[in-house]
């Protein structure tokens, strides 16, 4: 997978050696709780780009002047969480072994667990940024540990108290809540303590967690577990230029469901998005 793709994201055609950043696709929803799709993501992501342009005039920046390798989609195996997450923990681990960033676009937020699990093993200090519309903190759901609804509850047995800062939080359960209260630090229904955290933080390695239904649904219906009352792009894209300026040391972006959004606005939302969190943390 470390070759160059016959297919890439617009703008991300620079070999692996060169590049700085790595964008990878893994495709599994397996534990989406309501609508399913997201395992279709980064296929269009790539395929959709071509839609837009590698130039950004909102930071006067261009894809074509960075270096960002496409490293395509992950074979991941149906219907087994914990192998989905050896793969990708295998997988990140190699990329951070080479010094370059890994950017994972999914897929279900329950991806994200397995790149933590690599980034943790390089980076003990680790902190992780989670823009979601969920908390994703209960211990369980349904029986299963292992799920998108627990995503962060496992980030936290890995990296504690007080490391794990939630923003545009609007849905969960009590439980989850309060328990939330007591380890993690959650900002709900906008980004208006991010500059404070972003202050807290500066020095320290960071994984930047995105679960796109951070967005409102009037502007980013494509997703799972759509959830009113979000943020609008230009907040997101803000709060993620504010999260650029950190050491940023692995990434992900997940629960676009392009196929719950027929009118193809949620994925072009995603890959404007994409095009600038690229140009935001290239350094």
């Amino acid at each position: 997978m470390l070759e160059r793709n016959f297919s890439y994201i617009l703008g991300c055609d620079k070999t692996y050696s060169e590049s700085k950043i790595v964008v990878f696709g893994a495709p599994f929803d397996g534990t989406t709780s309501y609508r399913p799709g997201a395992r279709f993501a980064s296929s269009a992501i790539r395929s959709e780009s071509y839609s837009i342009e590698t130039y950004s005039p909102y930071q006067d920046k261009d894809l074509e002047d960075i270096y960002v390798f496409d490293a395509g989609d992950m074979e991941l195996p149906f219907g087994n969480s914990v192998k989905v997450l050896e793969h990708i923990e295998k997988f990140v681990l190699k990329i951070l072994d080479d010094k370059k960033i890994p950017f994972m676009i999914g897929g279900e937020h329950l991806v994200s667990l397995g790149a933590v699990r690599s980034v943790v093993k390089k980076y003990k200090d680790l902190h992780i940024i989670h823009f979601d519309a969920h908390s994703d903190l209960r211990d369980e759901y349904l029986g299963e540990t292992l799920s998108h609804a627990t995503v962060m509850r496992r980030c936290w047995d890995l990296v504690g108290d007080g490391r794990i800062f939630q923003f545009g939080i609007r849905s969960g359960s009590r439980e989850e809540i309060n328990w939330g209260r007591e380890h993690v630090q959650t900002c709900f229904f906008n980004f208006a303590q991010l500059d404070k955290v972003i202050e807290t933080l500066k020095d320290k390695p960071v994984y930047f967690s995105i679960d796109l239904d951070v967005l409102d649904t009037s502007v980013f219906p494509g997703t799972g577990t759509p959830e009113a009352g979000g943020v609008t792009f230009c907040e997101l894209l803000d709060a993620v230029k504010k999260v650029s300026k950190l050491n940023i040391v692995g990434l992900d972006m997940t629960e676009l469901a392009p196929p719950l959004d027929p009118t193809g606005a949620s994925t072009s939302l995603a890959c404007k998005l994409l095009r600038e969190i690229l140009l935001y943390i290239f350094k």
